[in-house]
C-alpha cells in the first residue's frame, strides 16, 4: 500500500502535458430547461455561465448548448419571463464529453421589490415545503470516505443515522432501517445495496452507478401523498438519458470495483447508457487469507426514446448479482464464519415508462417488474447448520401519475398503483436457543401471491401570495393482512415572510405493510395491521446570502401497530434490521407469531447549514442532530430504540483550487448506541435490553481529486484516506465462546487509504 500511494502521489504531482500547457483547453455545456409542472419546454429562456458573459438562449424545444467554454467547474444560471430563476452548481466543463444540465424552472406567484439576495441555489416545490435535500451528482461523487455511493453522502444530511461503519441502512427520525422508499425513476425497489437485508432497506454498498445519476432527492419527513407504504423516509434518484452528440464511455477503478460505461445516440430520437462493474474484494480478501469473501457484479442499462415531442418512452433495467465464498479450512475460519450470516442474492429490476406531455401539466404511466432472490445459511463451527433461508419475492407493478395545473397557483396530482406479488421460500431453523432463553424452531415451506394497490390526490394551492398550503390523501390496501385497507390524511403549510424567509409545518399519518417475509414465517402473522405512524414537522429556513442558507427543524412520530413477538415480550420488530443473524437471534425474518401490539417514540431538532459552491469557490455543510426514540413491546417497558443515536454531527466542504484540483474533508461524530450487556456465562437479560451504549465514534475523511484533459478524452484521479488519525469504530460488542470474554468484534475501519482513477471518451 505505501509503494501504492507513493507511485500515486508522484501521479498526482506530474507537470502538465505539452499540450495542457500550449492552450486552454474548452468542451460544451449542453442541456434543456423545462417548466417544473407541466413538463413544457421553456423557450428563449437564457443560459449563462455565472461570472461570465458566456451564455445561450434555449430554442422551441427548451434546449441550448454552449460551446467552447474552457475546462474548469462552474454555476449555471436559467431565467425566464415570470419564472423563478435558478442555479446550478458544479457544472464540470471537460474534453471528454459534454456537461449535461437540465433546469426545471418554477413559475413566480409574486414579486418583492428591494430584495438584494435571491433563493435561485435553494429552491423548493410546493408539495415538499420541509424536510428536503437534493444533491448532485457531482456533491455525492466528490464526498470522502463516500466510495461514490449514493446513500453514504445521504447519511450525512441531518436526521440520518448509521447502524455502524461499512454498512448503508439509514435509520431517519429514529425509524427502523425498513421504513425507507428508494424510487429508480418511477420505479419503486425495495432495497438498493448489494448483500441486502431481508425485509429492511440496508446493506454495505448500493448498486447503482453513480455515473448516470443526475440527481437525488431526499425527504426525511413530511412527504406527500403520492408516496406511501413507508414509514420514514423518501430517497427518489433521478438517472441520467444517455448523451446525443457521440458515441462515449468510461473506464474506471475505484476503492472496491472496477468498470465500463457505454453511452450514445440511438438515432435522432434517443440515446442509451450501459454499465457493467464487478467488484475486486474477493482478489484482496483471498489473498489477505479472508475466511468471508464477497463478490459482486451489477449493470445498468438505460434507453431514452421521444415518440412524439409530447412522448416519451423511457427503458430501465438493473441487474445486480452477490456471491458470498467461506473458507473453513482452519478451526480460526470456521469460527469467524459462524458468526456470518451468509447470503448469495439476485436482484433485477426492469420497466418501461410513458410520458405525456397535456397543455397544463402531464401523465405518466409506468410498469415494471422486480425480482429479489435471497439465498442465507449459517453454520456454526463445526460447519453444522445453524439456519437456511431460501426466498423469491417477484412484484409486478402498474402505475400511473398526473399532474395537472389548473391555475398558476394551484397544482392538482393524483395517481393510481397496483402490485401483484408472488412469494415463495423455504425456512429451515433447527431447535435453537437466543441468548435471552427462548427456543425458536422454523420448517416452513411457502408460495404465496398477494395484492397491493393504492390509489392518492394531492393539491398545492397558494392561498396568499406568501401563503402555500398542500392538502391530499392516500389509500393503500394489502389482502395478506387482517385489516386489508387505511387511508393516510396528509397537510402542509409553509408562510414566507420574505423570499429568504420561510416558516413550514406538517401533519400527516404513514402506513406501511409488514415485510413479506414476516407474513409466510409464520401462519399467525397475517393478523397484523399496517404500521402507523404520526408525524409532526415544524421548522424554520433562511437564506443568508444567495448560497448560504441554515435551516431548523423538529420533528415528532409517534408509532402504533409495530409487530412485536409473542415469544419474545421485550422485542418489537422495530428494533430489528443490519446483519439479522444468530448475534440478534434472527429477529429480522420475524420468525416468531406477531401481534400489532408495538409502540413507540421519536423525537428530535435538527441544524443544518449548508454553502453551495459558488463565486467562492469552495463548498460546505453543518449538519447537528438530537434525536431521542424509544420503543414498547408486549411487556409495556419503554426501552431505547437499538439504532438510538442521541447527537450526530457533520462537518464536511471542499474547495476547488483551479480546474485541475479540488481537496475535501468530512468530520462526522455520534453517541453511540444502546446495546444489552453479557452475563458471566454469554447469556443476556430481558431486564437490562438495552440498557448499555457504545462509545462514541468520530472519524475525519479527507479528499485529493486531480483531473487531466487530453485531445479528446480526460483522467480524473484521486486519493480518498478514511479516518485519517486512525481510530477504530466501536461497535456492539460480541461474547467470544472459546475465551469466556466481551470483546470488541475485530476488523473495525481504522486508516484505510484508497485510490480512484477514471478514463473518460
Amino acid at each position: 500500500m505505501k509503494t501504492l500511494l507513493s507511485i500515486f502521489f508522484v501521479f498526482l504531482t506530474l507537470p502538465l502535458s505539452a499540450q495542457e500547457i500550449k492552450q486552454r483547453q474548452t468542451g460544451n455545456i449542453v442541456g434543456h430547461v423545462k417548466n417544473y409542472t407541466t413538463k413544457e419546454a421553456v423557450i428563449s429562456a437564457t443560459v449563462i455561465i455565472q461570472g461570465t458573459a458566456i451564455g445561450a438562449a434555449t430554442d422551441i424545444d427548451g434546449n441550448f448548448i454552449i460551446s467552447n467554454v474552457p475546462i474548469g467547474t462552474y454555476n449555471l444560471r436559467a431565467s425566464a419571463l415570470s419564472f423563478q430563476p435558478m442555479v446550478k452548481t458544479d457544472v464540470v466543463v471537460s474534453v471528454g464529453k459534454p456537461a449535461d444540465v437540465h433546469f426545471e424552472l418554477m413559475e413566480s406567484t409574486v414579486e418583492l421589490e428591494g430584495v438584494t439576495v435571491s433563493t435561485e441555489y435553494f429552491q423548493k416545490s410546493p408539495d415538499a415545503p420541509i424536510s428536503v435535500q437534493v444533491l448532485g451528482a457531482e456533491e455525492i461523487r466528490r464526498l470522502p470516505g463516500g466510495l461514490e455511493d449514493v446513500l453514504r453522502a445521504i447519511s450525512i444530511l441531518p436526521g440520518v443515522a448509521q447502524v455502524e461503519n461499512g454498512r448503508n441502512d439509514l435509520i431517519v427520525r429514529g425509524g427502523a432501517p425498513s421504513e425507507n422508499l428508494f424510487v429508480i425513476d418511477n420505479i419503486e425497489v425495495a432495497n438498493i445495496n448489494h448483500f441486502g437485508t431481508q425485509g429492511a432497506g440496508g446493506g454495505p454498498l448500493s448498486f447503482v452507478n453513480l455515473d448516470f445519476v443526475n440527481e437525488t432527492t431526499f425527504k426525511s419527513g413530511g412527504f406527500g401523498a403520492k408516496y406511501g407504504d413507508k414509514l420514514s423516509s423518501v430517497l427518489t434518484i433521478d438517472l441520467k438519458d444517455g448523451r446525443e452528440d457521440r458515441f462515449g464511455g468510461k473506464a474506471t477503478i475505484s476503492a472496491s470495483q472496477f468498470g465500463l460505461n457505454l453511452e450514445g445516440p440511438t438515432n435522432e430520437h434517443g440515446s442509451f447508457l450501459f454499465s457493467a462493474r464487478r467488484s475486486y474484494l474477493d482478489f484482496i480478501f483471498k489473498a489477505a487469507g479472508f475466511g468471508f469473501v464477497p463478490e459482486y457484479w451489477d449493470f445498468l442499462g438505460k434507453v431514452n426514446y421521444f415518440l412524439t415531442p409530447k412522448d416519451q418512452l423511457k427503458f430501465l433495467g438493473i441487474a445486480a448479482l452477490d456471491n458470498v465464498k467461506l473458507f473453513n479450512e482452519t478451526g480460526e475460519k470456521r469460527y469467524t464464519n459462524s458468526r456470518i450470516l451468509a447470503s448469495n442474492q439476485n436482484q433485477f429490476i426492469g420497466g418501461v415508462s410513458w410520458r405525456h406531455l397535456l397543455d397544463h401539466g402531464f401523465t405518466t404511466v409506468t410498469v415494471s417488474q422486480t425480482y429479489y432472490g435471497f439465498r442465507y445459511q449459517q453454520n456454526d463451527s463445526l460447519l453444522n447448520p445453524l439456519f437456511r433461508s431460501n426466498s423469491d419475492e417477484y412484484e409486478t407493478t402498474v402505475r400511473g401519475d398526473a399532474v395537472y395545473q389548473i391555475g398558476k397557483e394551484t397544482e392538482l396530482s393524483f395517481g393510481v398503483l397496483g402490485k401483484f406479488v408472488n412469494f415463495t421460500s423455504n425456512i429451515i431453523l433447527p431447535s435453537f436457543w437466543t441468548n435471552f432463553g427462548q427456543n425458536l424452531s422454523v420448517n416452513a415451506v411457502l408460495d404465496t401471491t398477494a395484492v397491493k394497490s393504492a390509489g392518492y390526490v394531492q393539491v398545492s394551492q397558494a392561498i396568499l401570495p406568501n401563503l402555500q398550503a398542500t392538502i391530499g390523501g392516500r389509500f393503500d390496501y394489502f389482502n395478506l393482512i387482517k385489516n386489508t385497507a387505511t387511508f393516510s390524511p396528509r397537510f402542509s403549510l409553509s408562510y414566507a415572510f420574505s423570499p429568504l424567509f420561510t416558516l413550514s409545518g406538517s401533519i400527516g399519518k404513514y402506513h406501511q405493510a409488514p415485510s413479506y417475509i414476516w407474513l409466510v414465517a409464520n401462519a399467525a402473522n397475517r393478523n397484523l395491521n399496517f404500521v402507523t405512524v404520526n408525524q409532526y414537522v415544524v421548522g424554520i429556513e433562511y437564506v443568508l446570502q444567495s448560497d448560504v442558507k441554515i435551516s431548523v427543524e423538529g420533528y415528532k412520530k409517534e408509532y402504533s401497530d409495530y409487530p412485536a413477538s409473542m415469544v419474545r415480550p421485550y422485542l418489537v420488530l422495530a428494533n430489528t434490521g443490519g446483519f439479522g443473524g444468530s448475534q440478534e437471534g434472527y429477529a429480522s425474518f420475524g420468525l416468531d407469531p406477531l401481534l400489532s401490539a408495538g409502540s413507540g417514540a421519536s423525537r428530535g431538532i435538527e441544524l443544518f447549514l449548508q454553502k453551495k459552491l459558488s463565486d467562492v469557490p469552495c463548498y460546505g455543510l453543518l449538519s447537528v442532530t438530537y434525536n431521542e426514540s424509544k420503543f414498547k413491546a408486549l411487556d409495556g417497558v419503554d426501552r431505547s430504540f437499538t439504532y438510538d443515536q442521541r447527537w450526530i454531527i457533520n462537518v464536511g466542504g471542499g474547495y476547488i483550487l483551479n480546474e485541475l484540483w479540488e481537496f475535501s474533508s468530512k468530520f462526522r461524530f455520534a453517541t453511540g448506541r444502546p446495546y444489552t450487556p453479557y452475563n458471566a456465562n454469554g447469556t443476556q437479560n430481558i431486564a437490562a435490553f438495552n440498557t448499555s451504549r457504545v462509545g462514541a465514534n468520530h472519524s475525519l475523511d479527507l479528499r485529493v481529486d486531480r483531473r487531466w484533459n487530453f485531445e479528446r478524452w480526460n483522467l480524473i484521479t484521486y486519493i480518498d484516506v478514511q479516518n485519517i488519525y486512525n481510530r477504530k469504530a466501536l461497535s456492539i460488542p460480541i461474547f467470544d465462546e472459546r475465551t469466556k470474554e466481551v470483546k470488541q468484534p475485530e476488523g473495525g475501519i481504522a486508516l484505510l487509504p484508497s485510490i480512484g482513477v477514471s478514463a473518460e471518451f
